[in-house]
């Protein structure tokens, strides 16, 4: 994996392990003739928050793989192992290893995904007695200063009027100044039940070659105490393979993604999903090849407008909108706690082991997969810790932990602003709280609970239906002003006080249950 150094280093260029693209600036504006290239796996990153063994294994599988790729084409590869007996631990550590060795005239680096690191970065140049270039993170196709501008007098942001932005940008879905078909989101159609017999196809699954078997021989040894399981692991490691996992969603899964994106089933663990987000989120593939492999196949009539559009919206819009809330907002974002809520997070959060039929299908999915889907992280696990009164940055550090997919700038917005309101609305617009009857209307997972849906308080009632009641009432100081809750506080006032009082009653007793 390491090939000969050059004999004069100019440039020493660290590649993070979600930068695994030759697209990154870094090595755009590098000779690589005279440039080290350093990849490292360091327990520091490994470890500070208890990463799913699956996606450390994809981490570091894939990045052995891209070490070779460089290597092939012709640059100079420095390549540290967790289990090199001389790691250092720690990005720096490994830097200051690598400058003793090639001194080099500068270091370069493209900026991480996470505030943490960022500012750590800040002091690298002072540290190691080396000029060091941070560059802007050329992956996503709107640029932090664009945000900016974008933000910039808004009292409110809305990521729909961010992404019919994005779509004028790129000219994704448009025609003739307008979006195809005459709207902008085709939300409303990608509601529905799969019918019974409805077929899905799953993802894509690459058999582990030789460098993937070896990472999962050290994880398992070094990482036995972190959550999840290696058992069948099938992630794609290489571009190679990413793009054909692309090309299998395209044409097997793209066609019926929209109709059924927010169905969730016990024995479905993917449905119609991709499950391509951990490798657009580590640099495998790029935002605007997805989007425009997905356009193409609704301009060839493969697959709908409203599936294709629910697809490209979540990329263009979303992905790339919680990115510029992160980084506006940062550090402070990341403690938000506008709703007080202070209760620690329950230990079947690792386990799956409780009674809800819901929690604990989507978390025993998670520990297997290391993947759940948009809807059951949002309205199951999410909606649960918003209703039962979750410190939010212990929710958050559970889902940076717990997905392949998980990096902080697109968890915590997601996770602090639009599942637990942290952020007051800045992000979303109203909390995302629902009882049983939305599981019930968009899963199967309450035909086969141990508590009735149909019951709103007691003992075998679903614990959703009262929790939901009840943090609206702990709640109303805050969310009194919301407009979009008008009709539900109507709701509540319409109840008798025994009702009321039923419903503070179970709502106390179960989250007492918690502890």
């Amino acid at each position: 994996m390491n090939n000969h150094r050059p004999q004069d280093v100019e440039t020493l260029i660290l590649i993070l392990g979600d930068q695994l693209t030759q697209r990154m600036a870094s090595l755009q504006r590098a000779d690589r003739t005279r440039t080290v290239v350093l990849i490292a796996e360091v327990a520091a990153e490994a470890t500070y928050v208890p990463h799913h063994k699956r996606k450390i294994a994809f981490l570091f599988s894939a990045m052995r793989h891209f070490a070779d790729e460089l290597s092939r084409t012709g640059w100079t590869v420095a390549y540290t192992r967790l289990d090199d007996p001389d790691n250092a631990g720690t990005l720096i550590g490994e830097l200051g290893r690598a400058v003793a060795r090639t001194k080099p005239a500068r270091i370069m680096v493209t900026q991480p995904g996470e505030w943490r690191l960022a500012e750590d970065m800040k002091s690298w140049q002072e540290k190691l007695g080396v000029p060091v270039d941070i560059l802007e993170d050329n992956r996503f196709i709107c640029s932090m200063d664009t945000f900016r501008e974008w933000a910039n007098n808004r009292r409110q942001f809305r990521m729909e009027q961010f992404y019919r932005d994005m779509r004028r940008e790129t000219g994704l879905l448009m025609q003739d100044g307008g979006p195809v078909g005459g709207q902008w989101n085709y939300d409303h159609d990608n509601r529905k039940t799969p019918p019974r017999g409805q077929v899905f196809t799953d993802p894509l699954r690459v058999e582990p070659d030789a460098i993937t078997r070896e990472v999962l021989s050290l994880v398992r040894n070094r990482f036995a105490d972190h959550p999840g399981s290696l058992d069948g692991f099938w992630f794609a490691v290489t571009r190679e393979d990413a793009l054909t996992a692309l090309a299998h969603f395209i044409d097997r899964s793209l066609p019926t993604f929209g109709n059924f994106q927010d169905a969730m089933l016990r024995d479905e663990k993917f449905l119609s999903h991709a499950v391509i987000a951990q490798y657009l989120n580590c640099g495998l593939l790029g935002p605007l090849e997805i989007c425009e492999a997905a356009e193409a196949a609704y301009h060839a009539g493969h697959a709908p407008l409203n599936a294709v559009e629910g697809f490209i919206r979540q990329i263009i819009g979303w992905r790339e909108y919680v990115r510029g809330i992160y980084w506006l907002n940062m550090p402070a974002y990341a403690h938000s706690n506008a709703l007080g809520a202070t209760r620690p997070l329950p230990a079947f959060y690792w386990t799956g082991e409780t009674r809800m039929a819901c929690v604990s299908a989507v978390v025993k999915q998670t520990m297997a997969e290391a993947y759940a889907h948009h809807i059951q992280r949002l309205m199951i696990t999410g909606n649960f810790a918003l209703l039962a009164g979750i410190a939010p940055h212990e929710v958050h550090e559970w889902y940076l932990a717990v997905y392949a997919d998980a990096y902080e700038w697109v968890e915590m917005p997601n996770t602090i602003g639009m599942s637990q309101f942290a952020d007051g609305g800045l992000l979303a617009s109203k909390p995302y709280a629902a009882s049983g009857n939305y599981i019930r209307k968009m899963s199967d997972y309450c035909k086969r609970c141990t508590y009735d849906v149909t019951q709103k308080t007691g003992p075998d009632a679903c614990p959703f239906n009262y929790l939901y009641w009840d943090f609206l009432a702990r709640n109303r100081p805050t969310l009194a002003r919301n407009q979009r809750l008008a009709t539900v506080w109507a709701t509540y006032d319409r109840m008798t006080d025994d009702t009321k009082a039923s419903i503070a009653s179970s709502a106390a007793g179960f989250l007492d249950s918690l502890a």
